[in-house]
């Protein structure tokens, strides 16, 4: 990624991590120190993604298999991308995204068990070798995301057993890249994680 370009920061997470709140106060702190952000998610970023999410997230028993998903957010990416993200680098602009390529690892390989090879080349597809330049991942216990989250679309519904595999999925990634991949504790106050969150942050800004 050019140097002239602008940030791309991902929130991931298991269901019930906090990301939407952390994102919030991440956007509020930035602007705050004149950087306006383009908030926005995966999947869903998109007028394509948002058909898309509403048939992943399923409240009722659609059921989809774990390639056809995998497909289905793939496109999302890709239009996600090509339509929203990669313009808005190329703009300078900071943005702060809800998911990305790490999701479909944690998700749909560790979890669901598709060949985690395969889906780490299709995101170079999708995305053209986009990577963030920082990711933060929240992580807290299984009991503790599902008990916050409110168990209504098809992800929240799943068992322990699965969100459990998503998290182990989004630890071996963070120890795999711990130069862009962080590991915040999602456990706490709001306002302590999100201070950590400013503390990985502030160095990226910093530079430019």
């Amino acid at each position: 990624m050019q140097a002239h370009m602008g940030l791309l920061v991902t929130f991931e997470g298991i269901e019930g991590s906090g990301k939407t709140t952390q994102i919030e106060l991440t956007r509020e702190y930035m602007e705050m120190e004149g950087y306006p952000c383009l908030v926005t998610k995966e999947p869903g970023g998109v007028p394509l993604g948002e058909e898309i999410r509403t048939l992943l997230l399923d409240k009722g028993d659609l059921r989809i298999d774990p390639l056809a998903e995998l497909f289905l957010i793939e496109a999302d990416r890709t239009q996600h991308v090509a339509e929203v993200i990669r313009p808005a680098l190329e703009k300078g602009q900071m943005i702060l995204c809800d998911r990305y390529i790490d999701a479909t690892i944690a998700y749909q390989g560790y979890g669901r068990g598709v060949d985690i090879d395969f889906i780490v080349e299709m995101n170079q597809w999708a995305t053209g070798g986009l990577t963030p330049h920082r990711t933060i991942v929240l992580d807290c216990p299984v009991d503790l995301g599902m008990a916050r989250a409110k168990g209504e679309d098809r992800f929240e519904r799943e068992g322990h057993t699965f969100h459990q595999r998503v998290r182990e999925g989004y630890l071996r990634i963070a120890q795999k890249d711990p130069e862009r991949v962080r590991v915040v504790s999602g456990k706490g106050e709001q306002v302590a994680i999100q201070e950590e969150i400013r503390r990985i942050i502030r160095p990226l800004l910093d530079r430019r």
